[in-house]
């Protein structure tokens, strides 16, 4: 098994891609250890030592590394984790997983939410998992979007300006009851 290394716009964060499918629908994410009880490949990873973070999308496993620790020390170790795991032929989740990663809204503005979501589904979640991560859907509340960053996104020193100059500008061109966008913590 060869797995494929990418850095990713957020210093202390990897892309690991095995080059197999790692999750089949959805994302997940485990900010800590005790997050990650769920997940046999998260878990894994969080005993290499040094990792403060583990996010699994479909084909990507993005790794945040301890503040101090170098990607020389941990990264042998997280690989190893990687291909123990698939080779003991264990889920990457036991259980059901979410197929959106999106809060449910509902309520007079649904449609504009729709309209929101979908705009995240096509235009910015698949750029995002390229570098890394997932922005989901968190609320919607006085035309002010709450978005939850997630993976490489979440502590990205990038991560305002990918909120404020992109998302933002883009859902204020589609939707015009837009008027900002803020991030919400985990």
């Amino acid at each position: 098994m060869f797995i494929q290394t990418e850095s990713t716009p957020n210093p202390a964060t990897l892309k690991f891609l095995p080059g197999q499918s790692v999750l089949d629908v959805g994302t997940a994410d485990f900010p800590s250890a005790e997050a990650a009880q769920t997940s046999p490949l998260a878990t894994r990873i969080f005993a290499a030592g040094g990792v403060t973070g583990v996010f699994l999308g479909l084909d990507f496993i993005t790794v945040t590394k301890a503040e101090g620790v170098e990607w020389d020390h941990v990264k042998p170790a997280i690989l190893g984790a990687i291909m123990e795991h698939y080779q003991s032929g264990k889920p990457a989740i036991e259980g059901a997983q979410a197929a959106s990663g999106h809060a449910a809204h509902s309520g007079e503005d649904a449609a504009i939410v729709n309209q929101i979501k979908e705009l995240l589904d096509t235009r910015v979640r698949p750029a995002v998992a390229q570098d890394g991560g997932d922005i989901t859907f968190h609320g919607f509340d006085r035309g002010i979007v709450y978005l939850h960053m997630q993976g490489a996104c979440a502590g990205c020193p990038s991560s305002t300006l990918t909120l404020k100059m992109g998302i933002e500008n883009l859902l204020r061109h589609y939707i015009p009851e837009v008027i900002e966008v803020r991030p919400v913590a985990a």
